[in-house]
């Protein structure tokens, strides 16, 4: 066991291996909840699926590499993201032992670099449809998932993949494809709108109808005066 400046080096004993992270990424494009994946240009599993990822480096915490992963795949910054996990099997990860910091990311569809993203071979493929991913990525994809839906019923991360002004049925639209289910529609409005954390806008959507919907944004000021009152946002 070696010294330097005469304390005994205790981590030479210990194995080494790297670290790295993968992004989960989820966007909303007309009803469907979709994930950002890109093709492996590189080996191991070149040409295969994945999550975007990249290693750990010594001079950042995790989380800011998770946002830096996130950045060079979508140029998107302040982007939400939670940590859902560690992954650490031995053979997860042919090429060397890798342990990974997984996080799920939500965007607007409509607000990533597509040029950055299609130089990095990314296309947004329907959650329901996702292929067969490597190492333990699809893992990942799934508890994501489950995180994603209790998360969205206590609070409102769900706008994060809306934009600033949505319509009702867009807003019902989105949850449903959260929860993976049909959400009875005046039941659903009622005890959103009760929260009183939504401003109701003079523009309209016409796009599906001639006399159209009215587009709401999200108050954040209201929500957090809901939370400081001891009530939360709850579907």
């Amino acid at each position: 066991m070696s010294e330097k400046n005469g304390i005994v080096n205790l981590y030479e004993q210990n194995d080494r291996f790297y670290v790295a992270v993968d992004c989960i990424i989820f966007g909303f494009h007309q009803g469907t909840l979709k994930l950002l994946l890109i093709k492996r240009k590189f080996d191991p599993c070149k040409g295969e699926w994945s999550l975007m990822g990249g290693f750990l480096n010594k001079d950042e915490s995790i989380d800011a590499a998770a946002e830096r992963v996130l950045q060079d795949l979508t140029g998107l910054e302040n982007v939400y993201m939670e940590q859902i996990g560690i992954f650490g099997e031995l053979d997860r990860d042919p090429g060397e032992r890798v342990l990974s910091a997984a996080y799920y990311a939500l965007i607007n569809i409509d607000d990533y670099d597509k040029e950055l993203a299609a130089s990095h071979n990314a296309v947004w493929v329907p959650i329901t449809e996702i292929p067969d991913l490597i190492f333990d990525h699809n893992k990942m994809v799934r508890i994501a998932q489950k995180q994603l839906k209790r998360k969205a019923a206590v609070e409102p991360i769900g706008f994060n993949l809306l934009p600033e002004l949505f319509t009702l049925p867009q807003l019902q639209s989105l949850y449903e494809a959260i929860f993976g289910d049909t959400l009875d529609k005046r039941n659903f409005r009622k005890k959103l709108l009760a929260m009183d954390v939504f401003e109701k806008t003079e523009e309209k959507d016409k796009s599906n109808s001639k006399r159209g919907a009215y587009y709401y944004r999200f108050d954040y000021d209201k929500y957090t005066e809901l939370v400081q009152s001891g009530l939360r946002f709850a579907l």
